[in-house]
């Protein structure tokens, strides 16, 4: 897909890609509600989350770089949804991109690429949480049939406020 002249490639993430990645989760955490992490991470000190992603897994990370200077644009990941076993089937599924690239249908290329990664595991549900308010994250994952279930009120806080979270969930 071109966007704004600019060739984008999506493909699994791998080491070399994790001090791009942290940056751009970085950027979330200190500007932003979007993570409810408050504190900042060291590259080595996300290994562990890079690494919890392995290409086979029903835990994924899509990475979108741009295809000419490989720079990292941004980033899907499906993680577990929680940890006992029953929820196996289950996954949380999220989207970082980098400052500079809303709104060039980045998000949609890293989610499409995703699903389809997703549809070959055994997979019953995704669900998204979206902190509010975040029009744009709530339009994409709409798009991507994801539903309304609940807001959690005033679940997180940051920046000396309070933050709902809303639910979405999708079928798989």
């Amino acid at each position: 897909m071109t966007t704004e002249r600019t060739e984008v490639q999506v493909r699994p993430g791998v080491e070399a890609d994790l001090k791009a990645l942290t940056d751009i989760y970085n950027h979330y955490v200190r500007e932003t509600p979007i993570t409810f992490d408050t504190t900042v991470f060291t590259p080595e000190e996300r290994r562990p989350w890079l690494l919890s992603h392995p290409e086979d897994g029903p835990h994924l990370l899509k990475v979108a770089a741009d295809a000419d200077s490989q720079e990292i644009l941004g980033y899907a990941t499906s993680s577990p949804f929680r940890a006992k076993p029953a929820y196996g089937t289950s996954v949380e599924v999220t989207i970082y991109l980098a400052p500079h690239t809303g709104g060039r249908g980045i998000g949609t290329l890293l989610y499409k690429a995703l699903f389809e990664s997703l549809a070959e595991q055994d997979l019953h549900r995704a669900y998204a949480g979206i902190a509010q308010p975040n029009e744009a994250s709530a339009r994409l994952h709409e798009r991507f049939g994801f539903r309304h279930v609940g807001t959690y009120r005033e679940v997180g806080r940051k920046f000396g406020r309070y933050w709902d979270v809303a639910w979405y969930e999708k079928e798989l």
